[in-house]
């Protein structure tokens, strides 16, 4: 189970030895929850109408339904950070200039907010100061990033970075001078961290792992992700360079990926209470990307909506699914057939619990996203999965790995 009032943020352990950068996890409470809160969230979801994950997908879509043209390169997603979020400390230029990021396996830039930016979020939040730094290169290219309540404008830089002891040569990263609504001035991150393939990146130059390949400073081309939720704060790790092999138990799932931008691969089906429910009616099966920047698991309308009737769950005004807490236990195990293996969710699992004015509330894990065909549909598997396994993304073999967590119960050769 995975609270909706929280989210992961990264602490960085500042230890680095034999190729590998561990950096540690914390929670905090999200954007969303914030403007719940605060009595916001309605209000902020009616001006925006955001469809949260088809605009953070908006790339998936044909061409023809580009906006935003800048002259050079051009982007038009809306990264759904309102929820569940992974956070770290970076640093920029010498000498440091602190930032902190959201680490996201669904984008491949890196963007801090600049010390000319006019937003009120800027005011709110650390800037780059380029003129403060002795390795600061300027680019002059500009990029756009089309969000639900506007277009985030900046220009590209070059200038060393630093992940934990780890110091990123002569790194490409966006300047945001203009970032758009109500959602930033609340939030408690600076800018991105991309962790996806070179291919969905916007900036002209390598994206921040490829760098750390490029310069040597990995064992391996991997990264992975433990992720938990026990109640201590101790949220998980993410570790650059390779795997933690106490966080889980083999056999790793390997599977390929499908498609080179996100980590997109094959999902051969989605079961209710052990029945085949969705995706299973096609040999191809159905596509999926494993996404690290959003809390929820989305599928297209017509699917999750079945699903959250299956599950017992009933709409609210702001969009969301909610279900009587007192069920929870109770409600249907839904499972993920990916290469064979088969990922189940109780309920405590995909529920996602918050407290406002003292009572408590169940939200649904699921949520709505619809992509067109021929690129649809597309499942999401955010960290109300990824809370789940420990995932691994192999950029030496484009591949991403899932495996059983140390402690979790075994309930059969092909069940996790």
């Amino acid at each position: 189970m995975r609270s909706a009032g929280l989210i992961l943020i990264l602490v960085l352990h500042l230890g680095f030895s034999h190729g590998l950068l561990r950096v540690a996890l914390r929670q905090y409470p999200s954007v969303r929850s914030r403007l719940r809160a605060s009595a916001q969230l309605e209000e902020f979801l009616q001006q925006h109408q955001p469809d949260m994950f088809s605009r953070r997908y908006v790339q998936c879509f044909p061409p023809a339904q580009h906006y935003l043209r800048l002259g050079g390169r051009i982007t038009e997603r809306l990264y759904n950070f309102m929820d569940a979020q992974f956070f770290g400390q970076i640093s920029l230029g010498r000498p440091e200039q602190n930032f902190t990021v959201v680490f996201d396996t669904g984008s491949s830039d890196l963007w801090v907010p600049s010390s000319y930016c006019v937003s009120q979020a800027c005011a709110l939040h650390n800037k780059f100061k380029a003129f403060e730094s002795s390795t600061y290169t300027h680019d002059g290219r500009v990029f756009g990033i089309h969000y639900g309540s506007g277009h985030l404008l900046g220009v590209m830089a070059r200038d060393e970075l630093k992940v934990g002891s780890v110091r990123v040569q002569n790194q490409v990263f966006g300047e945001a001078v203009y970032e758009p609504g109500f959602s930033f001035v609340l939030a408690q991150f600076d800018g991105v961290l991309g962790l996806g393939f070179p291919q969905l990146a916007e900036e002209k130059g390598s994206p921040v792992f490829d760098s750390m390949m490029e310069q040597n400073m990995l064992d391996q081309p991997v990264f992975s992700f433990y992720l938990t939720n026990n109640g201590s704060g101790f949220g998980g790790e993410l570790l650059f360079g390779g795997v933690d092999e106490s966080r889980f138990i083999p056999p790793i799932n390997w599977i390929p990926v499908t498609q080179k931008g996100y980590w997109q691969i094959k999902l051969d089906a989605v079961k209710v209470q052990g029945a085949l429910s969705f995706c299973y009616r096609s040999v191809q099966g159905c596509q999926a990307i494993v996404d690290t920047g959003t809390s929820l698991i989305g599928g297209p309308a017509s699917d999750i909506l079945i699903l959250q009737q299956f599950i017992g769950a009933t709409p609210t005004a702001n969009g969301e699914f909610v279900v009587d807490c007192v069920r929870v236990s109770s409600l249907p195990v839904v499972s993920f057939l990916i290469n064979s293996v088969e990922y189940s969710l109780s309920g405590e699992q995909y529920i996602r619990r918050e407290t406002l004015n003292n009572k408590q509330i169940c939200f649904s894990g699921f949520q709505s996203i619809d992509v067109p065909s021929p690129a649809g549909p597309v499942w999401i598997l955010g960290d109300v999965f990824l809370s789940q396994v420990y995932s691994i993304y192999d950029r030496g073999q484009n591949r991403v790995g899932l495996a059983r967590l140390s402690g979790a119960p075994v309930e059969s050769d092909t069940h996790i």
